[in-house]
């Protein structure tokens, strides 16, 4: 298949040479201008920031938080991962010890998730107290957030009236084609 190799002008002159098939119009065109030819990379570097080997480690230690402390795409803050490998590295400039530096970042990140859930649970405590309906979780988990827009939409299955219609519908049919199976009608 020597012929599929290459570029489209090569490809159809050897098609054109080997009467394979008639000479495009744009042919003589294209031979007198060639497209750009740009040079091919072998191999695609993947990209890597230094502080991806602690973000591992982090992951390593904690991978419930790839679940938990989902990326926010529009949100301006990073992840907790990345907070913890930008501060090990910060640590590690300050002339602290690897091992060091990754405790005190481990045992920031406790803290503060603690003091999250702290300050959150005394935000439903204060609205319970005025009779408020408590406020949205500040760092609810990546599955908790997709159950809450699903919740609209399992409640509409039950109280809608025509997708109750298309449910009894669909009841319908397959009462109906076990029906058929078991000899109700068709084989003899």
């Amino acid at each position: 298949m020597s012929f599929m190799k290459g570029d489209l002008l090569t490809r159809t002159r050897k098609l054109v040479k080997g009467l394979a098939k008639a000479e495009p119009v744009w042919l003589k065109a294209m031979q007198q201008a060639p497209p750009a030819v740009f040079p091919r990379a072998d191999e695609i570097k993947k990209i890597t920031l230094p502080e991806d080997v602690y973000i591992k480690k982090f992951f390593q230690k904690y991978p419930d938080s790839k679940h938990e402390d989902a990326i926010k795409i529009c949100g301006f803050d990073p992840p907790p991962a990345r907070v913890f490998g930008q501060r090990v590295l910060e640590l590690k400039e300050n002339g602290v010890s690897e091992e060091e530096a990754i405790s005190v970042a481990d045992m920031e990140y406790r803290l503060e998730k603690k003091a999250k859930k702290a300050a959150y649970t005394r935000l439903k405590q204060i609205a319970k107290l005025q009779g408020k309906r408590p406020p949205p979780n500040p760092c609810p988990s990546a599955i908790k957030e997709i159950q809450a827009e699903e919740r609209k939409y399992v409640l509409d299955r039950f109280f809608n009236p025509e997708i109750r219609k298309i449910v009894e519908k669909m009841k319908e049919e397959k009462a109906a084609e076990a029906q058929y199976r078991t000899g109700g009608g068709g084989y003899y």
